[in-house]
């Protein structure tokens, strides 16, 4: 009985020896093919074709996404997260820069691949099971460097929110895009999206992601806005994630330097006046007479704004006849704003 048992425990030893022999050989194989093609793509990609990035990688992503399939496939501690993450590390090595992070999301494996520092060719990859095997279930591809953020499980089982940090703006802010994403029969879907309530771009001065809420400081475009200038409103909002349809609301909002916007509004209500010839307008944002009678009709200037310590009297600069310089101060009465004083710049 004895032989028996250590004869049959030799068997296992030998087979055990010879898989792990098959996978040493394989992975180097699929890591020097991949070593490989970052020499002959690496810095090309973006130029094969930008507007397709997942072409572009096409042949890199093949390569890693076979190499986790397979590690799930193999189960045991293969399928492990930290042996994932540590033969991941190695591609990333061999490609040199990039930065891939992989987290478990429930019964799902997710991705961050970030390959470039520039806004293309990154992705989130989403693996699991698919009729009893393992498969790659989803890809997404979207401008900016992707960030995992994983969330307890919903109704309909896993859920994550991937971030999308895009350019710098030069003024303190970058594109932002955040997704929610729900397991969704064999896959994922995007449940919700700061895409749809910006759909002509979100510039974020910061964001925080602490499930289930997420926090963004925002820049606020309206009359009067100008890139670059400092003081102006910023808007930060509050979400939550929360069950059913409605995936996430808005629980809070809350301006910064409010006053900015406020007082454009009234700018623009005075421009609009001036070109219309609305007395009753005019007069409602213009209470000396004198002042009145001398307003030639006026445009906006994209120029700062020049304001007081104290934010009651800004300076704003406008254009007038002839395409002559104005300078115009606005005081603030209260929660209104009227304009005090208007005079043509001389030249210098």
């Amino acid at each position: 009985m004895r032989r028996r048992t250590w004869a049959a425990s030799l068997v296992v030893l030998f087979l055990a020896g010879t898989c792990a022999v098959a996978t040493g050989r394989a992975a180097p194989d699929r890591l020097d093919r991949f070593r490989e093609l970052a020499r002959s793509r690496l810095g090309l990609a973006e130029l094969v074709d930008p507007e397709n990035p997942a072409e572009a990688y096409r042949d890199i992503y093949a390569l890693l996404d076979e190499e986790i399939v397979e590690s799930l496939t193999s189960g045991g501690v293969f399928a492990s997260l930290e042996f994932l993450q540590d033969r991941i590390d190695a591609f990333g090595e061999a490609w040199g820069g990039a930065h891939i992070r992989l987290a478990r999301v429930g019964r799902l494996l997710v991705g961050a691949f970030r390959l470039t520092e520039g806004s293309t060719g990154n992705s989130v990859r989403v693996y699991g099971p698919l009729r009893e095997e393992s498969a790659l279930l989803a890809t997404l591809y979207r401008d900016g460097r992707p960030t995992l953020h994983s969330l307890p499980p919903g109704a309909d089982g896993p859920q994550f929110i991937a971030a999308w940090e895009g350019s710098l703006s030069g003024r303190g802010t970058r594109e932002l895009r955040i997704d929610l994403l729900r397991a969704h029969a064999d896959g994922v879907r995007v449940a919700w999206t700061t895409a749809s309530l910006f759909p002509d771009g979100l510039y974020a001065r910061a964001y925080v992601v602490r499930p289930p809420e997420i926090r963004i400081r925002y820049e606020l475009h309206y009359p009067g806005w100008i890139p670059g200038c400092e003081g102006q409103t910023e808007q930060e909002d509050v979400y939550r994630v929360v069950p059913g349809p409605a995936a996430v609301t808005r629980v809070g909002r809350q301006q910064h330097n409010p006053w900015h916007r406020e007082l454009h509004a009234a700018v623009s209500n005075l421009f609009a006046a001036l070109a219309a010839g609305d007395e009753s307008a005019i007069a409602s944002l213009v209470p000396d007479r004198d002042l009145r009678a001398r307003l030639p009709a006026l445009a906006a200037d994209p120029a700062c704004d020049a304001a007081d310590g104290t934010r009651e009297s800004v300076s704003i600069a406008a254009t007038g006849p002839e395409r002559r310089p104005w300078s115009l101060t606005f005081r603030r009465a209260g929660v209104r704003w009227r304009l005090t004083g208007a005079s043509v710049v001389s030249p210098p």
